[in-house]
């Protein structure tokens, strides 16, 4: 009994460590935004130009992940977590001091494959350790409330600090942050038991996954200038494509491959990674022209913009401490999730019909508002879905898939809408327009792209998700009660 207790106590810690880690590879994906147009000034930005600097994080983050969890199951969970934080603290200290475009954005790069080193432990730690439905689902509670509401709250922090001293400052506070968690990582960790770097090491597949989707996210970027049509953009869209589909060609071949078939077969895995996928294009790809639309179309500072997201980050916090599980448990986790997304694309419809003239509130404060509770409402049971039925020994790179499924989408639905609002603005200024409509407008198409990706969100919940073998297994406890350890 007392040594069940210790071993329980053992893997709470654990996970209370990593989650720590988790926290700065989650803010550092929305921090930057709102000082986007602050740093696009300083470092002279074009508007396409500037995805690069979140674009650059994520790609890594999302490219490096399925690696990143393949070895941690070989390697050892502490290994691979701690050589992710000391890689993300450097890469966060060289952020703050650049100077120029190339720097910031080569930091960023090497900021996102430490953020993948790290954050590839937490849901392999919650797999694999947490064998107990009851404790699985606090742990999954405390992982969402963590990723879901840490993502709104980068954007509040990113403004007071770039306000307040400079945006320099949203990379240094990576720094004592990361030095903690490291030391306490290498005194409270322990390391879990690897399953050799002879069962497989796939280091083609990383670089072909990631290769691919820079030259993706690079063709999209670089398309506004050159053209979609260009010679430019046809040949470097052609060999993303064929990176990415050698990639798999390759992955199908190996014997130990990085995105094992058998995973893949995973119950639930792909609907509910595609559906995930689709909402995080709404979500953050919106929040990311929404920070802009506030500083460029109602002239807001990054503070107040950043305080603008308030609602959102609060009713995430809020749903996502009991009401979302509540929710769940009578509705189903499938159904709920399809509410959820029906509410987010409310949220966004009234993004897109917001104009120069729309006061704050009540319209923007209400988008907000909503989106934050449909998002709340559907991560998590799309998270209990996919891992439901996940193998032990494939938690690291089953966990790095889904994941990966997320970070790629929203680097993609940056991409594609820069370019799409960057796009939309140069014709209606052709047309005639005065530059803040032409402005606007181009954000308005970025905002109903975004709510064209959760309304098809919606049909693939309807036709292409299922509830787990058994509902009990999703059963998502209140992360209130989970503090009770």
């Amino acid at each position: 009994m007392v040594s069940s207790a210790i071993s329980n106590r053992r893997r709470w810690i654990a996970f209370s460590v990593v989650v720590t880690g988790m926290i700065m590879n989650v803010l550092d994906q929305t921090i930057v935004n709102v000082a986007l147009p602050t740093i696009q000034r300083s470092l002279h930005f074009s508007q396409a130009e500037l995805a690069w600097v979140v674009d650059a994080y994520l790609i890594t983050f999302g490219g490096f992940l399925m690696l990143a969890g393949r070895l941690a199951d070989l390697l050892g969970r502490k290994k691979t977590f701690m050589g992710g934080i000391i890689v993300f603290t450097i890469a966060s200290a060289l952020c703050g001091f650049a100077t120029n475009q190339a720097m910031l954005i080569g930091a960023r790069f090497l900021q996102g494959a430490g953020a993948a080193f790290s954050a590839s432990v937490v849901l392999a730690i919650i797999v694999s350790e947490f064998h107990e439905p009851h404790e699985r689902t606090r742990a999954t509670n405390v992982y969402v409330l963590v990723t879901v509401a840490g993502s709104s709250l980068g954007l509040l922090i990113g403004g007071v600090l770039t306000q307040l001293l400079s945006w320099h400052w949203i990379f240094f506070i990576n720094v004592p942050i990361g030095i903690a968690t490291i030391i306490f990582g290498a005194i409270l960790l322990d390391e879990s038991d690897g399953l050799g770097i002879r069962a497989g090491f796939d280091l083609g597949g990383a670089l072909l996954s990631t290769g691919g989707m820079m030259l993706l996210i690079y063709t999209m970027v670089t398309a506004t200038t050159y053209g979609w049509t260009s010679a430019h953009t046809l040949v470097f869209g052609g060999a993303s494509i064929v990176v990415l589909a050698s990639f798999f060609v390759l992955e199908a071949n190996l014997k130990s491959p990085m995105m094992p078939t058998r995973v893949l077969k995973s119950k639930g895995l792909g609907p509910t990674s595609l559906a995930r996928g689709l909402l995080a294009v709404g979500m953050f790809g919106t929040s990311y022209l929404g920070v802009q639309f506030l500083q460029h179309i109602f002239g807001f500072s990054a503070l107040k913009a950043g305080f603008a997201f308030l609602p959102q980050a609060l009713t995430i916090f809020v749903m996502t401490l009991g009401p979302s599980a509540w929710i769940s448990r009578r509705l189903s986790p499938k159904l709920t999730a399809v509410v959820g997304f029906g509410i987010v694309c409310v949220g966004l419809v009234l993004f897109v019909l917001t104009t120069p003239e729309t006061a704050y509130f009540p319209q923007v404060f209400l988008a907000l508002l909503i989106t934050g509770l449909g998002g709340a409402m559907t991560f998590t049971p799309l998270l209990t879905i996919a891992m439901s039925n996940l193998p032990h020994e494939d938690a690291g790179i089953g966990t790095g898939m889904i994941n990966t499924s997320q970070q790629m989408s929203i680097a993609v639905a940056v991409a594609a809408l820069s370019v799409i609002s960057a796009s939309r603005t140069k014709a209606l200024a052709a047309q005639g327009s005065n530059p803040l409509n032409a402005l606007a407008g181009g954000y308005r198409l970025g905002f109903i792209v975004g709510a064209v990706a959760v309304a098809l969100g919606i049909v693939v919940c309807l036709v292409l998700v299922r509830n787990p073998d058994h509902l009990e297994d999703a059963d998502l406890a209140p992360v209130m009660e989970s503090m009770d350890i």
